[in-house]
């Protein structure tokens, strides 16, 4: 049984990008379908038997129709092919209000063959063509759907997230008891998990987060745990495979070195003892690149932007199509220097670009309004015994014997100050 394990498409993700003159729709968008058309044409050519998707359809809550449509299309070209597709529920997929419609639900309520949607906890026999296999289904769950008001009451946040770990456990472990062993067991989960390593998805979460620990959610039962929420692709666990499958395009600069993709998942008849054998493998799609260009400009550089070119056509393949961050440090008397047109020229070929600057200024010291150069030595000393609340008395006594030395006629042997 081949299985296609993918989560976070996050439609509607338009930063650093620019309207496709073509199409009318954002490049950005283009970047996450055609992520996204690259995974379909993979299950169709390799005829896949099931995909799992883990959650966050789309950016928002609440999608645009042109959004809902591109994902729409591309769930019917799976439909038609006869690729089962499971479609779990993720925070970004509920509705604002409770009671209305999840963004996926509409696959659910016109009965879209070979397409199943799971919104609750519960155990999902899904038929393929290698045979039937159960996904047991976790979808992100309001905490007002685990909790009461009266079971929240007086708590912090700490003691009500272990009341949810628990709750979510038990849901686990029903889930568990339900299984027949006889068939390939999935569970599929839209959490935190606590040791996981995060990617950019802080930034888009919505409201307080509630996780899991790994020993509550890597069940023995199941053959493989397939998970969503978290941006960067992992493995938590060999035994069962335990998978975050991260997004399949790069978000912003806080990915710009993660592998982006999905993973494929092979299983296997049991062997001698019963067990069977699970294997995966990530699958990396080449999506859009980001690239950082760092470049420091010393007071010595005769031509700082000859020196900001250079470093920019050095890396000219990367920057070709890539979203680029050029980030320039330099003295505040070398700013005047700089050529802005012959650098963004030079940037021309990039997807997009934007250009920061880190301006070194010479610090001073400042006593109050002053700066040390605008008073005198004997002026600035005595602004400094105002500052530090030196009484009258001893103030007239060391502005005397400062006076004196600054003057250069030394202070004899008194030592009473």
């Amino acid at each position: 049984m081949k299985i296609i394990h993918f989560a976070d498409l996050h439609l509607g993700v338009e930063s650093y990008g620019h309207i496709d003159p073509n199409t009318g729709l954002s490049s950005r968008l283009n970047d996450f379908l055609l992520a996204f058309d690259r995974l379909i044409d993979f299950a169709l050519e390799h005829k896949v038997d099931l995909i799992l998707f883990c959650g966050d359809a789309y950016k928002s809550r609440e999608p645009t129709q042109t959004q809902q449509r591109e994902f729409a299309r591309r769930i019917s070209r799976l439909s038609s092919g006869g690729i089962p597709v499971f479609l779990l529920i993720g925070n970004h997929d509920l509705p604002n209000a409770i009671g209305r419609a999840t963004s996926t639900e509409i696959f659910d309520t016109l009965a879209v063959r070979n397409i199943y949607v799971a919104s609750r906890p519960d155990i999902y026999p899904v038929p393929t063509q290698s045979g039937t296999v159960q996904v047991a289904a976790l979808p992100w769950l309001r905490r007002s759907a685990l909790l009461s008001r009266e079971d929240t009451r007086d708590l912090d946040f700490e003691e009500i997230n272990q009341r949810l770990q628990q709750v979510l456990t038990n849901i686990i472990g029903d889930l568990v008891a339900r299984l027949d062993a006889r068939l390939p067991a999935i569970l599929t989960a839209h959490v935190w998990v606590a040791n996981a390593v995060p990617g950019s998805e802080r930034s888009m979460t919505l409201g307080q987060e509630h996780f899991l620990l790994l020993s509550n959610i890597a069940n023995p039962a199941f053959d493989y745990v397939a998970l969503g929420h978290v941006h960067k692709q992992q493995v938590l666990s060999e035994s069962p495979p335990t998978v975050y499958a991260g997004s399949m395009e790069r978000l912003d600069f806080g990915e710009e070195g993660d592998d982006k993709g999905f993973y494929v998942v092979d299983i296997d008849d049991g062997d001698a003892g019963g067990r069977r054998r699970v294997s995966y493998r990530f699958h990396p799609l080449d999506g859009r690149r980001f690239l950082t260009i760092n470049v420091n400009l010393g007071h010595t550089d005769t031509d700082p932007t000859a020196t900001v070119v250079r470093e920019i056509m050095a890396r000219a393949e990367k920057v070709r199509d890539a979203i680029v961050r050029l980030q320039l440090s330099l003295p505040a008397e070398t700013e005047g220097q700089l050529n802005d047109i012959e650098i963004r020229s030079a940037l021309n070929e990039a997807h997009y670009f934007t250009i920061a600057k880190d301006i070194k200024r010479e610090t001073r010291l400042r006593l109050g309004k002053w700066t040390a150069e605008e008073i005198s030595p004997v002026e600035a000393l005595k602004v400094y015994l105002e500052s530090k609340k030196v009484s009258p008395t001893r103030t007239r006594t060391l502005l005397e014997y400062g006076e004196r030395l600054i003057r250069g006629e030394g202070a004899g042997n008194e030592t009473d100050v």
